[in-house]
């Protein structure tokens, strides 16, 4: 058995949908790194990788697919907003990329809406010309209050102005939105902001995960201090019917909630499949029982 080329600076992570894509690290770290749920980059320091590193990567990617007979279609760039990184870094990896790989049909790349923006149209543009042009976007809320209360480093405006920004650039955009994020104090906020703020985006793909109180985060600190009511089972249930309802999409929108932080798998297409949905989900509802939460664990 060949053992695999690259070392990863541990823990890497990436969409679902891009599990079948190879992982480049062209940053490390998150920019932002503040978000109070998140602990997926808290072990690691920011920083922006060298060239040379990547480089050499990418070689021995392509001499492990040469001896096994392959040649990758689609690529990663890690870590948590590496759209951020320097564009001629940018780059420069997606060139590498193309010369090593000539059958390459997609590259992906998570970002934040301040990635969006400090990026010039043209350099985006730029981009998509080299086939990075599938943009990931942890939206979380269309609520002010509550990109506030999490630490996001966005507000509503600048999440909408990046967004319509990458998209016009020639982007693929994938957002996602966070269910029971304000508990029950700010289920119908949570609600009304996030439908009205993916009506105006429409980006391509949309997915829903249910926040977890993790164990070490200020979130979950939060999450379990008596003056916070986190949302019931059935609330949870009821803020993804509502918000589907509530989506006026202005172009078809991909909709995913098979997270596997979901009490259930549901999938469809908007709008043509928005009233099925939620059929779906008035079934779910009517069959949950009222006060029953998810887990919230143990702090370690």
């Amino acid at each position: 058995m060949l053992d695999f080329p690259i070392k990863y600076q541990e823990p890497v992570f990436r969409p679902p949908s891009e599990g079948k894509s190879f992982l480049i690290q062209v940053t490390i770290g998150c920019s932002n790194n503040l978000c109070t749920y998140c602990d997926m980059y808290r072990s690691k320091k920011y920083k922006e990788r060298d060239f040379s590193e990547i480089q050499k990567e990418i070689i021995k990617y392509k001499e492990f697919f040469d001896t096994i007979g392959q040649s990758p279609r689609r690529f990663f760039l890690c870590d948590g907003d590496a759209l951020g990184a320097n564009q001629n870094l940018l780059v420069q990896t997606l060139e590498e990329l193309h010369k090593n790989f000539p059958n390459l049909e997609r590259v992906g790349i998570y970002a934040t809406a301040q990635n969006m923006l400090d990026k010039t149209t043209s350099e985006l543009e730029e981009l998509v010309a080299l086939k990075l042009n599938m943009a990931y976007l942890g939206l979380e809320s269309g609520s002010d209050k509550l990109l506030k209360m999490i630490v996001k480093g966005n507000t509503r405006a600048e999440m909408i102005e990046g967004s319509l920004k990458i998209k016009e650039a020639g982007f693929k955009l994938s957002v996602i939105a966070m269910l029971g994020l304000g508990g029950e104090k700010f289920h119908d906020e949570n609600i009304e902001e996030t439908s009205s703020i993916i009506s105006k985006i429409s980006p391509e793909y949309f997915s829903f995960l249910t926040t977890m109180a993790i164990p070490g985060t200020p979130y979950h600190r939060m999450a379990t201090r008596p003056t916070f009511k986190p949302s019931t089972t059935k609330q949870l249930l009821v803020e993804m019917r509502d918000i589907l309802a509530k989506i006026q999409p202005q172009n078809e929108i991909l909709f995913r909630a098979n997270h596997v932080s979901n009490q259930y798998p549901l999938g469809g297409k908007l709008p043509q499949d928005t009233q099925k949905l939620i059929q779906t989900l008035d079934q779910w509802i009517d069959q949950t029982p009222e006060g029953t939460f998810p887990p919230i664990p143990s702090s370690m």
